[in-house]
């Protein structure tokens, strides 16, 4: 079981500001923010802080996949990502090739991380 993650980003203050955006469709807040680290950590709705931002000169591209709890949830992750300045990676959409009931929407963060709310369909498993 994860714990947490934590995805690198160039720019911590806007990077903050796009995830703070980004994930609050998805039930996510802001929990820490470690100012002088140029750290943040959120939490879900359950309150357990799990994904983690960092500041670093050699930020990569990484995949994370956040769990939503219907379709609707997923187009609000993918309309709130974009306005903040995300990257369309893969519109709000069935991709029947990954798995059946798998619907997914995917935005490229400042850094090239392609950032993702799923939502697995039981009608359709």
């Amino acid at each position: 079981m994860i714990h947490h993650t934590s995805v690198a980003v160039k720019d911590y203050s806007k990077s903050k500001e796009f995830y703070v955006k980004a994930l609050a469709p998805l039930g996510y807040t802001l929990g820490m923010d470690l100012a002088d680290y140029k750290a943040a950590g959120f939490k879900d709705e359950h309150g357990k802080q799990d994904f983690w931002i960092g500041q670093t000169d050699n930020a990569s591209g990484v995949h994370v996949a956040f769990a939503a709890s219907g379709p609707d949830a997923v187009k609000a992750f993918y309309d709130a990502a974009m306005a903040a300045g995300g990257t369309d990676n893969g519109a709000p959409g069935y991709r029947k090739d990954y798995s059946p009931g798998y619907y997914g929407a995917f935005v490229k963060d400042f850094d090239g991380s392609n950032i993702e709310a799923v939502w697995m369909d039981p009608a359709a498993q």
